[in-house]
């Protein structure tokens, strides 16, 4: 209910997603019970897997998060994280205010050991994908938090990207060790300590130059990549196509490389990955971009569905306990 486009275009998109997976047993439709009703006969979407769960009330990008979630306790969103407390689900998606979704799933409560979820975001680079968290879950991190971002971003590169050693780095503005800020330098020395293929800092050159696959960051940073970097996808866009209908043999020299052209748009399209994932807590949780048309929500659907079946907590609760051993051992003298 809360995303930009409204029912419709989110019912479009979870049709597209059934049809793609009969593995998928069921999908709750929470919000308002009239207009899922419409939308569902707009879109044609009658299969057997869907359900609907009405909530009367609606969380809109404006509320306030934690004022919004106590006011409106029958939101769809406050019942939707709700179902998969109860363990009626074992996802949630949605497109709507991330601050309401991430402090209302909180409720889920943490997994074992975890310290502080975060939201991990896929990005397209060179020849593969890399994994940014946090991308926005907590403006500001101790350097444990930063640690235990990469043991999981790490886990998550493994099983969803299927990257058997992920490379894993702190985000800096070198990759000199004098670099960074005392809590870039705390984690990186935190991260050494750990089962993981840390490759120290990484900078802003490397992250769409293929040169890391993990990139671990505070969510006041990693927001600001992320928002970054989906401005410039948009302005190179529309210079593009500014430069192409700039003269005829442009566009004739456009029209042989029309198929590089979908391509490469294919390859950039946030609507393929989908959402982010905010990683640590007893549940999925899939934030979808508050403009996602159809094909974002399926992705999105498709997206849980892959967590679901890599049993992708069971694995962090895991490599988090060994981390946390690793990290209570005292420094070593020198």
């Amino acid at each position: 209910m809360g995303g930009d486009h409204g029912c419709v275009v989110a019912l479009a998109g979870v049709k597209m997603a059934l049809a793609a997976d009969d593995a998928i047993a069921k999908v709750l439709l929470v919000g308002r019970e009239q207009d899922i009703a419409a939308a569902r006969q707009q879109v044609r979407l009658s299969d057997s897997r869907i359900e609907v769960v009405h909530a009367s009330e609606v969380l809109t990008m404006e509320d306030k998060p934690l004022e919004g979630i106590r006011r409106k306790k029958d939101s769809s969103l406050v019942r939707a994280i709700e179902l998969v407390r109860n363990e009626q689900a074992d996802a949630i998606i949605s497109p709507g205010n991330t601050g309401a979704l991430v402090a209302g799933s909180m409720k889920l409560g943490r997994l074992d050991g975890v310290e502080r979820p975060a939201i991990a975001c896929r990005f397209p680079s060179r020849n593969q994908d890399f994994i940014l968290l946090d991308a926005g879950a907590n403006a500001t991190a101790e350097p444990s938090h930063l640690a235990q971002f990469a043991v999981m971003g790490s886990a998550y590169a493994h099983e969803i990207l299927g990257l058997e050693r992920p490379r894993v780095g702190v985000l800096s503005n070198g990759t000199e060790e004098s670099k960074g800020t005392d809590l870039t330098r705390e984690a990186a020395k935190l991260c050494a300590k750990l089962d993981l293929n840390f490759i120290g800092y990484v900078e802003g050159f490397d992250l769409f130059n293929d040169g890391v696959d993990v990139v671990v960051c505070d969510g006041f940073i990693g927001n600001i990549v992320l928002k970054t970097a989906e401005s410039l996808s948009r302005a190179i866009g529309h210079m593009l196509k500014s430069e192409i209908s700039a003269s005829p043999l442009r566009q004739f020299g456009a029209l042989l490389a029309k198929g590089a052209f979908t391509g490469l748009k294919r390859r950039v399209d946030p609507e393929v990955y989908g959402g982010a994932a905010l990683l640590g807590l007893n549940g999925v949780v899939i934030k979808a971009h508050g403009s996602s048309r159809e094909r974002a929500i399926a992705s999105a659907v498709r997206v849980a569905a892959q967590e679901i079946k890599h049993n992708l907590n069971h694995t962090l609760i895991a490599q988090i306990a060994r981390a946390n051993v690793r990290l209570a051992e005292p420094a070593a003298a020198v």
